[in-house]
């Protein structure tokens, strides 16, 4: 519980764990000789992302053209756009920022391909791509057998400039979800390397191979030619990372504090935090994580979220817990993305006083 009571429910950020994060990451990335482009969809925060930056990164992820916007109204002059544009109203306004800054956008399709070259030899126009690989989450991502002649085709179109290929895997063995992420990384790695080693001898100038989520990233980059690793988690932490075993639950740097409005049974307590402030995404109790509740109720381990309307959450606890109307409560969220995605603004917390910060590029759906 902060010795300061706060509004709630509010989404809190330790400061001195962020940083230790985030140096932590750039360090794995230094000792592996591997660029790190960290994915800021996880804080959505420009002064973060500066942050990143000024401790090693050499650009940011992104998955929108807003929150490109978002990021370069800011100063981050390299983004990686991670997601496949396909209708010409996002490719122009990437192409209106590709003028200022570097700017790499994502193809997975040859109609994808070819609508990115059409529009940008209209704007007379360069675009850098980087081909997404399926490597086992059947998300977006050229099915792996098929890259390598995607690959070919997407080189020889005009106004692109085909520099790498890249994967979003997560922490996958095979095609299952594994809690073995340092084999989960190599093979990841080692896919990504030996595909950019078949298309060189294709004939594509294959500069870069960019993996690794947070799980896998400091593995991946173990692994002989990956060049980029691109983790985004690891810069708060959450309760799924812990699973994983990505980093120690005392290093979950974002939590949300709640406030006790009833407890209408001696081993039922409620909150003020429902869906509207937890994400819901990572369910309990699915393999391989296994997670009991939808948080980590901090200072009380053996309370368990159980459930959430929008405006409630409802904790089960000892019936001799001494949890009472009015307290308030800290919980790490089983997953901190699509949590933060939910608030418009943040507490930075330091040396015991907090300071808002904007999330400035959350909601940016388009």
């Amino acid at each position: 519980m902060e010795a300061l009571l706060l509004e709630t429910p509010c989404l809190v950020i330790d400061s001195d764990k962020m940083i230790k994060n985030i140096r932590r990451m750039a360090d794995v990335a230094s000792r592996n000789n591997v660029r790190l482009r960290p994915h800021v969809k996880t804080h959505k925060v420009p002064r973060i992302a500066q942050l990143q930056l000024a401790n090693g990164a050499v650009g940011i992820t992104v998955a929108k053209v807003s929150e490109a916007e978002v990021m370069y109204a800011e100063g981050i002059r390299d983004i990686f756009i991670a997601y496949p544009l396909v209708v010409e109203s996002k490719i122009t306004r990437a192409l209106n920022l590709a003028k200022h800054m570097d700017l790499t956008l994502a193809v997975d399709s040859l109609i994808g391909a070819r609508q990115l070259s059409e529009v940008a030899k209209r704007h007379n126009q360069t675009l850098n791509v980087r081909l997404e690989v399926d490597t086992g989450l059947h998300r977006t991502g050229v099915k792996y057998d098929e890259a390598l002649e995607l690959a070919i085709a997407v080189s020889q179109l005009d106004r692109l400039n085909l520099t790498g290929i890249y994967t979003y895997r997560g922490a996958l063995l095979g095609e299952s979800p594994t809690l073995d992420t340092r084999a989960a990384g190599f093979e990841e790695g080692r896919l990504m390397s030996d595909l950019a080693r078949r298309m060189r001898l294709a004939g594509i100038d294959i500069a870069d191979v960019s993996v690794g989520s947070t799980p896998t990233g400091a593995y991946a980059a173990e692994i002989d030619g990956v060049t980029e690793i691109r983790p985004g988690t690891y810069v708060f932490g959450d309760r799924m990372q812990v699973a994983l075993g990505s980093l120690c639950l005392d290093d979950c740097a974002a939590y949300i504090v709640t406030t006790v409005v009833s407890r209408p049974s001696d081993d039922l307590v409620i909150i003020d935090g429902g869906s509207k402030t937890f994400a819901t995404d990572v369910q309990p109790g699915v393999s391989p994580l296994n997670l009991k509740g939808f948080g980590e109720v901090l200072s009380h381990g053996e309370a368990v979220f159980e459930r959430m309307t929008e405006e409630h959450g409802m904790i089960r606890v000892p019936r001799d817990c001494s949890i009472s109307i009015g307290d308030q409560i800290s919980i790490i969220p089983n997953h901190i993305c699509s949590t933060v995605n939910l608030h418009n603004s943040a507490l930075l917390k330091k040396n015991g006083e907090f300071e808002r910060l904007e999330i400035a590029a959350r909601g940016k759906l388009e």
